[in-house]
């Protein structure tokens, strides 16, 4: 997960994009008001995405932890409490979120959701290797990169 979300850091910064993307008839660049947006879109609702994800990675603790199948309290009434601690606001009574959530059962997650807030925050620290290494010097993100390469990827 975490050479993922390393890799979305670079959409972030102009000058790869502008290396990547440009108009697909007239070739022309992003235009700055674009690009503007694209740069505030990366945090539209930061908050509420990361609540939403301790939520699920809390909720996905508690199932394999806490939850006792022969007990009264359902797998929704856990779901509901602990989204009571963590979203803004409380699912409706209705919501059966978890019974799609393959994730956490079917996709190898069980009781590590909580690693794609990891993942997020090591991915982070290792585009900001390359930040302080300078994007804009080649020579410094290749030798960062193999560093990169042969600790992270190895």
């Amino acid at each position: 997960e975490q050479p993922s979300q390393f890799m979305e850091n670079w959409v972030y910064d102009e000058g790869t994009l502008a290396g990547l993307a440009a108009h697909h008839e007239t070739g022309a660049p992003i235009p700055p008001a674009l690009w503007a947006k694209v740069k505030a879109g990366k945090t539209f609702r930061a908050g509420s995405l990361m609540l939403r994800q301790l939520h699920l990675a809390a909720a996905d603790l508690a199932l394999h932890s806490t939850l006792d199948p022969a007990g009264a309290a359902s797998l929704h009434e856990l779901y509901r409490d602990t989204a009571r601690r963590y979203q803004v606001m409380a699912p409706v009574e209705e919501d059966r979120f978890l019974c799609g959530f393959s994730h956490i059962f079917a996709g190898g997650y069980a009781a590590g959701y909580y690693s794609y807030k990891w993942a997020e925050v090591l991915s982070a620290d290792c585009f900001a290797a390359f930040e302080e290494a300078g994007l804009e010097r080649e020579e410094a993100v290749r030798a960062t990169g193999r560093r990169f390469r042969d600790t992270v990827l190895a």
